[in-house]
């Protein structure tokens, strides 16, 4: 149980925020997409190879691609991000459970990226970048004006608190 406050700053000064629903269907039709590759080279190779390998590869690709859909939608439900005055905090993890804190002062700039699936939904991904490498977080499936809002915001509040530095 200690170890799972480690991941958990105080309950009474967090608001956190979910990401988009959404982002669990493009989560999921990028697992379908992947599998129908599998089993669709797997049948055709069928057509040349004197053998049921192919079918067994298929089979188990479907069996990966249907544990995959089950794990990703409640991945996606992990998502939390929280705005405080001085730090953004971003969660988030199914079986290894991450907790990163990006100080407002050591942002350096911040990305908004979407690709076509997450523009199709209307979706997009923040990213923080500081300076180290290792402490860049992201938040992904934002709906669009989220993302921009907490871009303006986080950019903003990056600007004011690294004046002195």
């Amino acid at each position: 149980m200690t170890q799972a406050l480690a991941l958990e700053p105080s309950p009474d000064t967090i608001t956190w925020r979910r990401v988009s629903r959404r982002l669990v269907v493009i989560e999921e039709l990028q697992v379908l997409a992947s599998t129908v590759v599998v089993v669709a080279a797997n049948l055709a190779a069928l057509l040349f190879i004197d053998n049921r390998l192919p079918l067994f590869v298929a089979a188990v690709a479907i069996a990966i691609g249907l544990v995959s859909a089950v794990l990703v939608a409640r991945s996606v439900r992990t998502w939390r991000y929280a705005e405080r005055d001085d730090d953004l905090l971003v969660r988030h993890g199914l079986f290894l459970r991450r907790l990163s804190i990006v100080p407002y002062a050591r942002m350096q700039f911040v990305d908004v990226t979407a690709g076509p699936l997450e523009r199709l939904f209307g979706l997009a991904t923040v990213t923080m970048h500081t300076a180290a490498a290792a402490s860049d977080a992201r938040i992904p499936g934002l709906p669009s004006v989220e993302a921009a809002r907490l871009r303006d915001r986080l950019s903003s509040l990056g600007d004011a608190r690294s004046e002195g530095l």
